[in-house]
């Protein structure tokens, strides 16, 4: 494995100009929170369930899991799939696989056997961290047919106790622990774990993030968010996602000393309930769920007067709903727009509440170039819609191993092409309209059209498929398969299900509504005419 291919770098004078700005210091992600350990090591880090772990607590866990990978073999440039569900040795987990300079690949807990083996793959990995422990799903049973095609896995670590299995390669997490190990091995300037991209078509792309750029994005969203000592963050999204990891996330909350309230269950009743416990002030919603806490909250007996801020983000907010939320949650509410590859916009606190309901914000840098152009490339005026394009000193210029990924994706200026359509306003605030990409925002879920289109296409009674968007009151968007039979095929629906669950494919991704036409429409060049799809089924 050559690690020096494996990152796109910045451009040397950029990269200098990062630094002499401040934006980029020259530490790990472990270096902030070890810094904040210091600071506050009896202050509360992480709630999860009835266990409470302090900083000095994390630390100290940090130290013993790193001894522990340590001693199994991880060196620093390998990587490893880490998929956990919202529980407290994620966090410990990551920044211990950090500080070997070992390189997690951040899974949902939603992925399935289809993606975690793709990763495996495409990663090399040497190991899958996963949580065994959890009820809602039986991932040791995934990670055995994970580990049957992967040969290349040399350890499958379990939070909680082990099933029977007769493959050596499964461990307990509990064992793997050792005496504390502070030393590190980790570089600022290369890659420290990898987010996922949605992608449009059927292989996922790794995003590499630096220490370096990832940082600077936290300190910036602290910056942005005002995340303080006092800040009680619930995180109610899955936590390996961008947004409640580094928007400013759990990461921000760890920067500021605060502590991070972790949560299985999202829904209003249950959220609730830890909203009042333990004094939450603030947490980060993609819209439907926002929406349903919206629905919710006349109808509880809690008491969420602590709740001062929510954060909407992942898909887009409709400006109804926005200038709905703080009167139904009684606290403010900030938008929120940004990208695992980088960008992220905020609106600000103390902006007009015109802004906050009606933008999605703007950039956490002065330094991140932004240019809305049309379909020759051309910047567009003020106001007028174009294409999203982005650089900066957070946002990546390349994907993983991905060259021709990177062909499509990156211009010859190093700006990449994020797939959005977009107005920007006069101050700066970007304002989102749709999509370029073939691609469907489930809720804040991204699904690629050709991924799911090569799976149903794969079933012998299909002769064509195409996977739209239909507007969706709560989700933004759903998806919609339309099928076109082989001759004297039926099928129905609840089969194709069926049959895209077996292969391994994660929930969200199953289509929510099949349609069968006889034909699929197509452009003048004979391509699926998507446009005439959407209308029809909308």
């Amino acid at each position: 494995m050559n690690h020096n291919t494996d990152l796109t770098v910045w451009p040397d004078a950029q990269a200098s100009q990062y630094r002499e700005l401040g934006y980029w210091q020259d530490r790990t992600l472990l270096d902030y929170f070890r810094q904040t350990a210091a600071q506050y090591p009896e202050q509360p880090a992480v709630i999860c369930q009835d266990r409470t772990f302090t900083y000095r607590d994390m630390d100290q866990h940090i130290g013993r899991l790193a001894a522990g990978f340590k001693a199994l073999g991880l060196m620093p440039g390998d990587n490893v799939v880490l998929q956990m569900t919202n529980v407290a040795e994620f966090y410990t987990c990551f920044f211990a696989l950090l500080q070997l300079g070992v390189r997690p690949v951040l899974a949902l807990p939603a992925h399935r056997q289809a993606e975690i083996t793709y990763f495996c793959d495409h990663a090399e990995a040497k190991a899958y961290l996963i949580d065994g422990a959890s009820a809602a799903f039986d991932y040791q049973a995934l990670a055995r047919d994970v580990a049957a095609n992967c040969p290349g896995l040399q350890h499958v670590i379990v939070r909680g106790e082990l099933a029977p299995t007769d493959d050596p390669r499964f461990i307990r997490l509990a064992d793997c622990e050792q005496v504390p190990d502070t030393a590190q091995n980790a570089n600022p300037s290369d890659i420290a774990f990898f987010q996922l991209s949605g992608g449009t078509t059927g292989t996922p792309k790794l995003i590499p993030r630096t220490h370096n750029d990832y940082a600077y994005s936290v300190t910036g969203s602290v910056d942005i968010c005002q995340f303080s000592p006092e800040t009680r963050y619930l995180c109610a999204l899955p936590v390996a996602h961008n947004f409640p990891l580094s928007s400013p996330g759990a990461l921000g909350v760890f920067w500021a000393g605060g502590c991070v309230v972790l949560t299985q269950n999202p829904a209003p009743q249950a959220a609730f309930e830890l909203i009042e416990k333990h004094r939450v002030t603030v947490s980060a919603l993609v819209p439907p769920l926002a929406l349903l806490w919206m629905d919710h909250v006349d109808n509880t007996r809690h008491d969420l007067s602590s709740l001062k801020l929510i954060q909407v983000g992942g898909a887009k907010f409709s400006e109804t709903a926005a200038k709905a939320l703080p009167g139904k949650l009684n606290c403010q509410l900030q938008q929120v727009f940004g990208m695992a590859e980088g960008l992220v916009n905020y609106t600000r606190l103390d902006d007009p509440i015109e802004v906050i309901t009606q933008t999605q914000g703007r950039p956490i840098s002065p330094h991140d170039q932004i240019r809305v152009v049309d379909d020759a490339g051309q910047d567009v005026a003020i106001g007028e819609e174009g294409f999203l394009l982005t650089q900066g000193p957070y946002t990546i210029r390349g994907y993983y191993r991905a060259p021709a990924h990177n062909e499509r994706s990156f211009n010859q200026d190093g700006f990449y092409r994020t797939g959005d359509i977009v107005k920007r306003t006069a101050e700066g605030n970007l304002i989102v309209t749709g999509r370029d990409k073939d691609q469907i925002n489930r809720g804040g879920e991204k699904i690629a059209a050709e991924e799911i289109e090569n799976q149903l296409l794969r079933h012998e009674g299909i002769h064509d498929a195409a996977l739209i968007a239909i507007p969706d009151e709560y989700l933004g968007e759903r998806s919609c398969a339309v099928i076109v039979t082989r001759p004297g095929i039926e099928l129905r629906p609840i089969a194709l299900k069926r049959f895209l669950r077996d292969l391994g494919i994660a929930d969200y991704k199953i289509p929510d509504k099949i349609a069968f036409s006889e034909a699929l429409p197509k452009t003048s060049v004979g391509k699926i005419d998507k446009k005439v799809l959407r209308a029809t089924y909308a």
